[in-house]
């Protein structure tokens, strides 16, 4: 199969004003209706790299490059580029409380189509077939702040979901939730793969990887790329998951005896 690339990034490093770096010389292809896994534990720099990728931050070293175009602060000042390309990419942070402002869930849908200029019949129906994809329409008229966390991310995606871009960014999007939203949200990106849209997902759940991921990259705590390729040849290195401390050893007491051995959630 022919490659595609929608993410070629070259030697990228960021580094927040008085700080460490977060990220140091990322190389990375991302190519299109793959589904990527950034697997990393936490502080590893998952989520400023998915900023980077969506144009919100910009690399303090090496580049980005997205449908061929350099992504930068000069690109992104461009207002016909920048909605142009926050029309084919989205973002759904981690916290949904981040991305959800609006009175209503109705109006939360809608505003992305709306400040796209689309006119009110189109945005009404992109709007109620997100709500129903989601299976919350019947939240719409309920104030985002008083839902559970799983019904708050079902809003979040569904506002990207409003404007079906290519690709989407997805930052740890199984934090906080309980089993069966869990399971939801791998059906749903499984769902995103299937329609052939280029996802890149960052988590430390190794299930996902496991069930919706083709391909993994690993970010060690170093805040640099330690291993990366297909995501089953991943998830059998312990070696590499213990060192990015995605893994674990329990310890079990027997009678004058300590056991370990390594403990995998997705097992």
């Amino acid at each position: 199969m022919e490659k595609n690339p929608v993410f070629e990034i070259s030697k990228l490093s960021y580094r927040y004003a008085d700080s460490d770096s977060a990220l140091k010389s990322i190389n990375m292809v991302i190519n299109k209706g793959e589904s990527v896994a950034v697997l990393g534990a936490n502080g590893s720099g998952k989520s400023t790299l998915l900023k980077l990728l969506d144009g919100l931050y910009f690399p303090t070293e090496g580049q980005i490059r997205a449908f061929n175009t350099i992504i930068d602060e000069s690109t992104m000042k461009d207002k016909k580029f920048a909605r142009e390309f926050h029309t084919r990419v989205g973002l759904v942070f981690q916290d949904p409380d981040v991305q959800l402002f609006l009175p209503t869930v109705w109006d939360e849908v809608a505003f992305a189509p709306l400040q796209l200029g689309m006119s009110k019949s189109l945005v009404t129906e992109k709007a109620s077939t997100s709500l129903e994809m989601l299976g919350i329409y019947e939240l719409k008229d309920r104030t985002p702040y008083h839902l559970s966390e799983g019904e708050k991310k079902k809003v979040a995606l569904a506002s990207i979901l409003a404007l079906d871009p290519e690709v989407w960014l997805l930052d740890e999007p199984t934090s906080s939730l309980d089993p069966r939203t869990q399971g939801w949200i791998i059906d749903f990106i499984l769902e995103l793969s299937e329609k052939g849209k280029t996802v890149v997902t960052a988590t430390h759940d190794l299930e996902i990887p496991y069930v919706a991921a083709r391909s993994c990259y690993v970010l060690g705590q170093d805040h640099e790329i330690m291993a990366s390729g297909p995501s089953r040849g991943i998830l059998d290195d312990q070696h590499v998951l213990a060192e990015a401390n995605l893994i674990h050893r329990h310890r079990h007491f027997h009678k004058n005896m300590i056991h370990t051995h390594i403990h995998r959630h997705w097992d």
